[in-house]
């Protein structure tokens, strides 16, 4: 794959064979961001562990302490007296059975989270195979099935995200982006590994933390040494 001038001037700045402190990563990050617009800086953890069995499943959510910074909108399913309050929470769009066939048929997607009520989860089943794929289905790991309609809308829109294994072990997760500072995305960053690291499952044998990566949207990886993070 040929890389652009942008890339390979950026990738110069970077030791490849360097496992980097969360600072020295974050400062390399950020001078390695030199696109047009405000590009993502994203963590990419691969752990020791094996996804396809139950036990040893990394999946939650964690709130970051300065938001994403991107705007999240917010879809709930609820009834009865949760429609008023999502709605005062500040929740984009809230609904039930009628949103099926916009989303099912008419390929509605114009939220970033799904939260619903138990109650509504037979309905937001029916939805499984659209939502499924997309990472978009409630659930009660991630605080995105609850009756705390108020509290799961307020941390979405403050910045929490949900951390989950793709199908080779690793965690691909945004932490902020390019523009803030070096300690905002130190702070989101450490609070994304204490919650990955508390949520070690007990079966896991071996090193946990496999390789950490700090990256933009468009800049090169830096890896991070694991032995400080753990």
């Amino acid at each position: 794959m040929k890389r652009g001038k942008k890339y390979q001037d950026a990738a110069k700045l970077i030791d490849r064979t360097v496992q980097y402190d969360v600072a020295e990563a974050v400062s390399l990050v950020k001078k390695s961001a030199t696109a047009k617009f405000d590009e993502t800086v994203e963590a990419h953890i691969r752990l020791g562990v094996d996804g396809r069995h139950a036990d040893q499943q990394v999946r939650g959510a964690v709130v970051l302490p300065h938001g994403t910074g991107k705007k999240v909108r917010v879809l709930v399913f609820a009834k009865g007296d949760k429609v008023a309050e999502a709605e005062a929470a500040g929740a984009d769009y809230v609904g039930g059975d009628e949103l099926i066939p916009k989303i099912q048929n008419e390929g509605w997607f114009e939220f970033d989270v799904v939260v619903a009520t138990p109650d509504m989860m037979g309905v937001v089943g029916r939805l499984g195979r659209v939502l499924g794929p997309k990472g978009l289905m409630p659930n009660p790991k991630a605080g995105t099935v609850t009756m705390d309609v108020t509290k799961a809308v307020n941390d979405i829109k403050a910045g929490k995200i949900e951390y989950r294994l793709d199908k080779t072990n690793i965690i691909h997760c945004p932490v902020g982006k390019a523009s803030f500072t070096e300690e905002q995305l130190a702070d989101n960053f450490q609070a994304l590994m204490s919650a990955i690291i508390k949520a070690k499952p007990a079966s896991a044998k071996g090193q946990y933390l496999r390789s950490v990566t700090l990256a933009s949207t468009m800049g090169p990886g830096v890896k991070l040494n694991t032995a400080k993070l753990a």
